[in-house]
């Protein structure tokens, strides 16, 4: 029934709203489906207010689905996020809509002012990555590079946490986000955008959506280095990001045991795949030397990130232990790479090798 599917969309096309566009293009068609003859959606108005006075425009969307060949008996509703549209009114960012399916097809995302964009990726959760992540940042911006942090791990966010910031973006405009700063480094997460606690149940095209907005809606000025902490896999997000942001490259963060190289190899095939360069492997808890004695523990093995690079020709960046401080200073908001002591001079050799590489 996709036929139909597109042929109602087509329909639905035709229907102008007085402020201009339709409801296609306002991205106001949603759950759209067509089983056994019957077809079914919901049409989004921006606000309550909005949605009582659209009954004569749901009406004939109806029969729009209806004129399409197949289609037997239609069924629509309206609907509003009441408690959406108040979240953004005291955000101070009227009319901004978080998530939502991407708009402009195969358009680039990539903004203006970013001269490179590293994605930082892993194969599977629980390895670091947003840890390295906003170190690296971190790191980068002391060394005088503009750099920018976006974390696009949606269901996830754990960077506002990381790098010490609460407040909310603003929106004067409903459009453009005027992103956070911390630590020298320009900042944006859904996290900040969502209450705390607030899960983020969404579907592939509302994760794309929200990825094309904190690209391109962000006002993230003049960058040297775009830094994006992926969500680990290799689903819509990074899909979305290597085909429409053309990244410089993309870091692997793997811990060196066996189940998590297994995955890292799915996430650098995926960016083969997606023609992303693999600029190397970053293996993090590579090792625990106890504070006391001095003692040097392999607690999660030792060497197999080492040996995946070398198997694959690609180089190993870093080899990060696992470190009591960088785990206090995360939680704290201040990320370790932002003092001083072993573990800030190990992500400053991190950041001065991306840097001397031409990376970033």
């Amino acid at each position: 029934m996709s036929r139909a599917r597109d042929d109602i969309l087509k329909q639905l096309e035709r229907l102008e709203l007085p402020d201009g566009g339709n409801l296609v293009s306002r991205d106001m068609v949603r759950a759209l489906s067509v089983e056994g003859g019957m077809a079914r959606f919901v049409i989004e108005a921006p606000s309550p207010d909005i949605a009582r006075q659209m009954e004569p425009l749901r009406a004939a969307a109806e029969r729009a689905a209806l004129s399409v060949p197949g289609v037997e008996t239609a069924h629509v509703a309206l609907t509003a996020h009441q408690a959406e549209a108040e979240g953004a009114a005291k955000r101070n960012a009227p009319g901004l809509k978080i998530g939502g399916h991407p708009k402009g097809g195969s358009e680039p995302i990539r903004p203006a002012g970013v001269r490179s964009i590293l994605a930082v990726a892993s194969g599977k959760g629980g390895v670091g990555k947003s840890t390295v992540s906003s170190n690296l940042a971190v790191a980068l911006a002391r060394q005088g590079r503009r750099v920018g942090l976006l974390d696009a791990d949606i269901h996830g966010p754990s960077q506002p946490r990381m790098m010490g910031v609460s407040d909310r973006p603003a929106s004067p405009d409903g459009k453009i986000i005027e992103p956070l700063h911390a630590h020298g480094v320009t900042l944006m997460s859904i996290g900040l955008m969502l209450e705390a606690d607030k899960a983020v149940v969404w579907r592939g095209p509302m994760l794309m959506g929200a990825l094309q907005q904190m690209m391109s809606q962000v006002r993230w000025g003049e960058l040297d280095v775009l830094i994006v902490d992926l969500p680990p896999g290799t689903g819509d997000v990074q899909l979305t990001l290597c085909q429409r942001s053309a990244p410089t490259g993309a870091l692997v963060v793997s811990t060196p045991q066996d189940v998590a190289l297994i995955d890292a190899r799915k996430a650098m095939d995926m960016f083969r795949t997606l023609k992303t360069p693999v600029l190397g492997l970053i293996e993090n808890m590579s090792m625990f030397q106890c504070p006391e004695c001095g003692h040097e523990a392999h607690i999660f093995g030792h060497g197999g990130v080492r040996a995946e690079a070398e198997a694959l020709g690609i180089p190993l960046l870093a080899a990060l232990p696992i470190d009591l401080e960088t785990r206090l200073a995360g939680d704290a908001g201040t990320p370790v790479a932002a003092g001083d002591g072993p573990m800030a001079e190990a992500y400053g050799r991190l950041a001065d090798r991306l840097v001397q590489g031409g990376m970033a």
